[in-house]
């Protein structure tokens, strides 16, 4: 194990070059198999943990350059001001003037794996954290505040019905959305995946229209898992 003092110029070198790490990388570093004494030595420096890819990736605290939302994401890899995935996500739909959709949570964190954000948010529901509603059918977390939750619901509420519908999808495009859903097995897709996807196939789709289809089956990430708040 390399002396405090090593150990932060090596750490201070290694983030400087490649701005993440995961605690492999920091064992390798430091010289030593204890994650004890490397997080003692990373904590001395102030660091973070990614609130993607598991937890898995670590940076110094001075290192990101967080959005106007506190994210920063460096190869895909998010960090979060406010530290990990249940704090973030309590803190974007607080600060959200019109709640947020969990398809919108989705993009917006740009999670790999959908079933991270389910749990996030069926945990948040349960400990009273987030409310949840539902919305002209459209599933929406909210601030626990009851008059920030009716602001939040009066906004999206104007957005939704000065929304343009968008044109009516084909039968033959609406069963691809549907395949689409299905294929993907417990963890409904976004519906910016699908559109992506059938578009990529020939398909062209907008995601308005692969949302306005999900409204109309009722799929919805919470239902597609059966595990609702």
């Amino acid at each position: 194990m390399l002396s405090p003092e090593v150990s932060r110029e090596a750490l201070l070198k290694m983030f400087r070059k490649k701005y993440i790490a995961t605690i492999d990388e920091v064992f390798q570093i430091l010289d030593t198999n204890s994650r004890m004494s490397a997080f003692r030595r990373l904590k001395s420096m102030g660091y973070l943990t990614s609130f993607t890819n598991a937890g898995r990736y670590y940076t110094l605290s001075d290192i990101p350059r967080f959005d106007e939302q506190g994210l920063w994401f460096y190869q895909d890899v998010g960090f979060s001001h406010a530290g990990t995935l249940k704090s973030t996500v309590i803190e974007l739909v607080n600060f959200s003037a019109a709640g947020m959709t969990p398809n919108e949570a989705l993009n917006l964190l740009r999670l790999r794996v959908p079933n991270s954000l389910h749990n996030a948010l069926h945990g948040l529901i349960k400990d009273g954290y987030l409310k949840r509603q539902r919305l002209q059918g459209i599933p929406l977390y909210t601030s626990i505040d009851s008059d920030i939750a009716r602001k939040q619901m009066a906004v999206r509420l104007e957005k939704l019905e000065n929304r343009p519908l968008p044109p009516i999808a084909s039968t033959e495009t609406t069963i691809a959305v549907l395949v689409e859903a299905l294929k993907a097995g417990k963890a409904l897709p976004s519906s910016t995946t699908v559109a992506a996807r059938l578009t990529a196939q020939s398909m062209p789709i907008t995601v308005d229209q692969v949302e306005q289809i999900f409204d109309e089956y009722d799929l919805s990430a919470e239902k597609k898992t059966a595990a609702q708040p």
